[in-house]
């Protein structure tokens, strides 16, 4: 592989996308066929994350870190979904309403 420094941002390697980010100090070069932009808010989300466990908990190792981390990210999707599934079905309800059904 080569280093990420040679990697610019949004470069195409075979139809993927290659990105080099930042996470808790240490760089990744991430591919995919997301948007540049895209893959970077992933990655500085990634690493708020686990800059806030890391604070909070500032003798953990990097893999401790990094499970809180997804934890925390997973409860937020979690959540995000509950509300999304609430909401669509507050938005049917509305929809028949409005359509006299």
């Amino acid at each position: 592989m080569s280093d990420s420094s040679e990697i610019g941002r949004g470069n195409k390697v075979q139809g993927k996308t290659k990105v080099a980010v930042k996470i808790y100090d240490e760089e990744y070069v991430i591919k995919g066929q997301a948007d540049p932009n895209v893959i970077e808010k992933i990655a500085a989300y990634v690493d708020r994350k686990m800059r806030l466990v890391g604070q909070k908990n500032p003798q953990l190792p990097l893999s401790k870190v990094a499970v809180l981390a997804a934890l925390n990210i997973a409860e937020d999707f979690v959540k995000l979904h509950e509300d999304y599934n609430t909401l669509s079905k507050q938005f049917d309800e509305v929809k028949k309403l409005g359509s006299g059904s």
